[in-house]
């Protein structure tokens, strides 16, 4: 490893154990006045920093183990019965890669932008608040130009879900079980990105994942190892994969995703993949996609992470605020103070945005997905999942061609071999691999 790549990891590790409760005082004003040049000294002090423990007043119970995260999540529905026949799962299967696809497009070109630069833009064009594909300005005014993708990604240019890493991971977790069968193991994961996933196109903690993996290190190390990025966002935007194949079953959902996350990420970052993988599964066979069964989603894929978990401290702050006002502005503002310190990839902040979107949206894919994407931070994620949620709830067949048709059918994609899948053809293909799961687990 590299004096520059070390430089840069540190700070960044530092932050990352004050958030996991570790008293990092003394290391942090070291690593500030450091002026190392040698990389066995700066490698001594990341490795002091990881020996570090919680403090004893910390407030939450945080484990990475399956077993524990088990014991320490509150009661919930392992299993939900239904009676959906085939065509209807299909029908709420391709909703939900639909919407998947429809709020990470929206959110694709101020990706990373704040709240208030998406805001400004949107004023600046007359469009406040969001109510279709972001429009383009022309000329873009100063400070405020959409990210190149607008060419494929902005209102007039969609003309199928562009390549991005929120739907790659989709397309994998259902390659996963396709290649590997219900038992894929965590192992399989990391094989399948060497082969099938560039390495330029992975991120944060996944880019950290796959290099632990290339110099021959094996899960879990592969998840701590020199990874100062492992609660941030990138295992969350995983999850939809798994909860496509299990309709009905929360609890499998989110040990698929457990085994999934557990390549690159632990603690929250583990959580925010399990919540998501739950709230599809209980979403799929929702019986209807008013405001009490979105609160019943969210609640259920609660039941799979610990209680005492700052990722379920934050979903249940955005749930209590939702009963306190119904603007969602003002909501966003509480977010925002509690938990905008958070890294704008990072697993809990932006989780909190996709609940304030599902919660204020209340089952209307348009509603739920232009408030998500509006909150900022990493809109393409939220817009996705809060999407994909919704979409399941709904089902393809109802939701507005305003938002689904500019996709014409197609997703691009980086993983080799899935590039211009028919989304149509992955939703069939997801309603097969659930049928197993069924009968295993039904």
């Amino acid at each position: 490893m590299e004096i520059i790549e070390l430089r840069q990891l540190l700070p960044r590790e530092v932050e990352q154990r004050r958030e996991e409760g570790c008293d990092v005082t003394s290391i942090a004003q070291r690593v500030a006045a450091l002026d190392a040049e040698s990389v066995p000294e700066l490698l001594a002090l990341y490795d002091e920093l990881m020996k570090l423990s919680p403090r004893p007043d910390f407030p939450y119970e945080e484990p990475s183990d399956l077993s524990m995260i088990r014991a320490l999540r509150p009661a919930g529905p392992r299993r939900i019965s239904t009676d959906a026949d085939a065509h209807q799962l299909l029908n709420r299967i391709l909703g939900a890669y639909l919407g998947r696809c429809a709020g990470c497009t929206l959110g694709k070109p101020v990706e990373g932008w704040s709240r208030e630069q998406i805001r400004r833009y949107l004023e600046m064009a007359g469009e406040y608040p969001l109510r279709s594909y972001f429009p383009v300005i022309d000329p873009f005014p100063d400070g405020l130009e959409l990210l190149p993708n607008y060419k494929e990604t902005a209102r007039g240019h969609v003309r199928w879900m562009a390549r991005d890493d929120d739907t790659d991971y989709t397309i994998l977790g259902l390659h996963y079980l396709e290649t590997h069968g219900l038992d894929f193991t965590t192992e399989n994961v990391g094989e399948a990105w060497l082969h099938l996933l560039p390495y330029g196109q992975v991120y944060t903690a996944e880019r950290v994942a796959y290099r632990n993996l290339v110099e021959g290190y094996s899960p879990p190390r592969t998840a701590t190892r020199y990874n100062p990025y492992r609660e941030w966002i990138g295992a969350q935007i995983r999850a939809d994969g798994f909860g496509y194949v299990s309709p009905g079953l929360p609890e499998v959902a989110a040990e698929f995703a457990y085994r999934d996350a557990a390549l690159s990420h632990v603690k929250n970052g583990i959580y925010g993949e399990m919540w998501v993988a739950a709230m599809l599964a209980a979403a799929l066979v929702s019986p209807g996609h008013e405001l009490e069964d979105v609160i019943r989603v969210i609640e259920i894929g609660l039941s799979e992470i610990p209680a005492n978990s700052r990722l379920a401290e934050a979903i249940r702050d955005v749930m209590r605020w939702r009963e306190e006002t119904d603007d969602w502005e003002t909501a966003w503002e509480h977010v925002n103070r509690k938990y905008g310190h958070y890294h704008g990839v990072h697993t809990i902040n932006n989780a909190a945005l996709v609940a304030m979107g599902l919660l204020y949206g209340a089952g209307d894919l348009e509603k739920t997905i232009c408030i998500a994407v509006m909150g900022g931070w990493d809109t393409d994620c939220n817009g996705a999942t809060a999407g994909s949620v919704v979409g399941a709830m709904i089902g393809a067949d109802d939701l507005p061609y305003k938002w689904v048709g500019p996709l014409n059918n197609t997703i691009r994609s980086m993983v080799a071999g899935y590039d211009r899948s028919r989304i149509t053809d992955l939703a069939e293909r997801s309603l097969a691999v659930a049928r197993e799961v069924r009968a295993r687990w039904g």
